[in-house]
């Protein structure tokens, strides 16, 4: 294990392999009930895998997901680990508006609250989908009872994506914590080394030099994040689908478990809740976190002075 006391986040979006936004314009959403869902035994792959590596994480889960599979998020939580909210049903934040995503997100966090008996403080947009467009959603988070959020990737990217972004956690007036997921700055630009599509394309060497450099360097815990799907080289192929689509979706993917092992033993790793709001009692009763927290503006600058703990 490398990099000294420093540790970093592991994250997991809960989703089944027909819900991820590149395959919207091939799956429409009357059509998820009648697709093989895997999602219940590749999570029960992936906490096996933690719990070998006595890794304690956060899972950002849909709402859909709990809805139909109680038993998989309360399985979730009595394992240790963090359960937060991922939305319901993978709608981009920019295809929600004001008024549905304040519901969405509300209903959402009260629903997986309701199956698990826990408080849900932590959320993150689907396809990273808070932007310089829509910062008003930060408000909407606050209003709704919801800690810090980790829904701003900053980089550039043809599907989301907000490069001037600070790269590591930051305060929002009213206390919202914003925790952006992982980049390395290198010649003036902001390059993904936080998992998903880059992680299962690139060698593992490279996530390794990345999350090495950001704990390192710049003596900040990384945020690395995957899917259940991305362990299931057996999921069904989604027919007719366009060439770039086939390949981000599918690369490499028979690889990913491997590369999971050896990353869950070269550092240290953690839950959200843990690692970013160390002041926080997580996961603390469901009723004790239904006051709504006041609303927040455009973010400012300002560090969340996160102390890196043990898992």
């Amino acid at each position: 294990m490398n990099a000294g006391a420093i540790t970093n986040a592991m994250t997991i979006d809960v989703e089944d392999y027909f819900q991820v936004s590149a395959f919207a314009p091939y799956i429409r959403r009357d059509e998820w009930d009648t697709r093989e869902c895997r999602v219940e035994r590749n999570v029960a792959r992936v906490l096996a895998l933690l719990e070998a590596h006595r890794v304690h994480a956060t899972f950002f889960t849909l709402g859909w997901i709990a809805e139909r599979h109680p038993q998989l998020v309360r399985r979730i939580v009595d394992a240790g680990h963090e359960l937060a909210s991922h939305g319901y049903g993978h709608q981009r934040v920019s295809e929600l508006g004001r008024e549905a995503f304040a519901a969405d997100v509300l209903g959402a966090r009260r629903l997986l609250e309701d199956i698990s008996g826990t408080a849900v403080i932590g959320y993150r947009a689907p396809s990273f989908s808070i932007g310089s467009g829509n910062l008003w959603a930060f408000d909407a988070l606050a209003a709704a009872g919801y800690r810090y959020s980790s829904s701003v990737y900053p980089i550039r990217h043809d599907h989301y994506g907000m490069p001037d972004s600070p790269r590591f956690a930051y305060t929002l007036p009213g206390g919202l914590v914003e925790v952006p997921v992982s980049t390395v700055r290198l010649l003036d630009r902001n390059l993904p080394s936080s998992g998903g599509g880059w992680f299962r394309l690139l060698p593992y060497a490279v996530t390794r030099w990345a999350i090495g450099r950001v704990n390192t360097r710049e003596r900040q815990p990384a945020v690395f994040y995957f899917h259940p799907w991305e362990i299931d080289a057996d999921q069904p192929r989604v027919r007719g689908i366009d060439a770039k689509t086939r390949f981000r979706h599918y690369v490499n993917i028979g690889r990913v478990e491997g590369r999971l092992r050896r990353l869950l033993a070269d550092f240290r790793w953690g839950r959200m809740d843990r690692i970013f709001l160390p002041q926080v009692q997580a996961q603390a009763p469901a009723a004790a976190a239904r006051a709504a927290a006041p609303g927040a503006a455009a973010p400012r600058r300002e560090p969340a002075q996160a102390q890196a703990q043990a898992s």
